[in-house]
């Protein structure tokens, strides 16, 4: 089990003009001394990366050799209650990886590579201080059974982030030290560096699962399944909690045949403790029309699987963009045919949240 260190070969970065002032800034800038550098006002505002249509054509060679330095403005946490009870202050925004629902450059403009955020002691101040004001958990809940949990990785994948600095360990130090909370997060990559981190129980990793040959597909650039299902065990003997991700679901002709046969493997590999403790999150597939144009342009056979008017219908998220999702009704069908398959092939994985 080796990290993809192909993912990333980072030949310009583009930083806020203040970013060398801190020691993680210094760090990431010293570790690509070669790399070109441009200043720019915002991370968000690069008009070569952001909204630029002809970075379609380039949208790989940009995730793997774009990186891009900022400062985190807000360190709010946002209520979650689904896989989480609070969204933390991202450390990153973007991916090196390119799958093909991704909603993050549904916000973010066309290429979207990896963006770092260097002020990373006020991010982990933020969530100490806002856990020590959360008491104890009152009550165990779907999310987690004894105490209060973060989401660290919202916008991003920290396997991948992990390539690139020390953020990511310096997160799993910090939870071991926070006695009411523990971090989590969901990754489509396996980095064994991740493995010497010792956190103690207190991170949990959520590998995101689905069919090998859709994922050939729409996970474009990510760690093979079977890699991803091998590593639950490592990552749980070395003091994760490793949870799983069926996410998306995709549906097609053949969906519950493919996932039979992925449900019939996991069951294959897993040790007797990695059931034991194996929890899930089932999240059925949401579209954009925007990226549904964008994916047009760089890669058109992903979207014979994600845009099926026939069977989506329009949703407004709770942030205003105008998504597709599988029609109310059918929907709720699917996703008990879904529960039921799972009940059916592996019993002892129990579903803290489906959607």
């Amino acid at each position: 089990m080796a990290p993809q260190r192909d993912l990333i070969g980072i030949q310009t970065i583009f930083h806020e003009p203040g970013v060398a002032a801190f020691p993680r800034g210094r760090e990431i800038l010293d570790r690509f001394p070669d790399a070109e550098r441009i200043e720019v006002p915002s991370h968000w505002n690069i008009p070569s990366l952001h909204g630029n249509e002809g970075s379609v054509e380039d949208w790989l060679r940009i995730k793997r050799s774009t990186l891009v330095l900022g400062v985190k403005k807000g360190l709010a946490m946002r209520p979650n209650g689904r896989s989480a009870h609070f969204i933390a202050p991202s450390t990153s925004n973007g991916c090196a990886m390119a799958c093909a629902y991704c909603y993050v450059p549904r916000r973010k403009g066309f290429a979207n590579p990896i963006s770092l955020f260097v002020n990373t002691e006020a991010v982990g101040a933020a969530i100490r201080r806002h856990a020590e004001k959360q008491g104890p958990l009152p009550e165990p809940d779907q999310v987690d059974p004894s105490l209060w949990v973060y989401d660290l990785g919202e916008n991003g994948d920290l396997s991948v982030d992990a390539m690139l600095c020390d953020t990511v360990r310096d997160l799993v130090a910090l939870f071991r030290t926070i006695p009411n909370a523990k971090g989590s997060f969901a990754t489509k990559a396996v980095n064994p560096d991740l493995l010497a981190y010792d956190p103690q129980g207190k991170t949990r990793v959520r590998f995101s699962l689905m069919p090998a040959r859709i994922a050939k597909i729409v996970d474009v650039r990510t760690s093979p399944m079977a890699e991803r299902i091998a590593a639950i065990d490592d990552f749980l003997r070395a003091g994760y909690e490793v949870h799983v991700n069926f996410s998306p679901v995709i549906l097609y002709e053949g969906w519950e045949a493919d996932w039979r046969a992925l449900f019939d493997e996991i069951d294959d590999t897993l040790s007797d403790a990695a059931k034991a403790q194996l929890k899930c999150e089932i999240i059925l597939l949401t579209h954009n029309a925007g990226l549904h144009a964008v994916n047009l342009g760089w890669h058109p056979k992903a979207e014979d699987l994600l845009w099926r008017p026939d069977i989506q219908e329009a949703k407004r998220s709770e942030g205003g963009g105008d998504n597709l999702r599988y029609r109310t009704g059918w929907k709720g069908q699917w996703l008990g045919r879904f529960k039921a398959l799972l009940a059916e092939r592996m019993p002892y994985c129990t579903v803290r949240y489906a959607f």
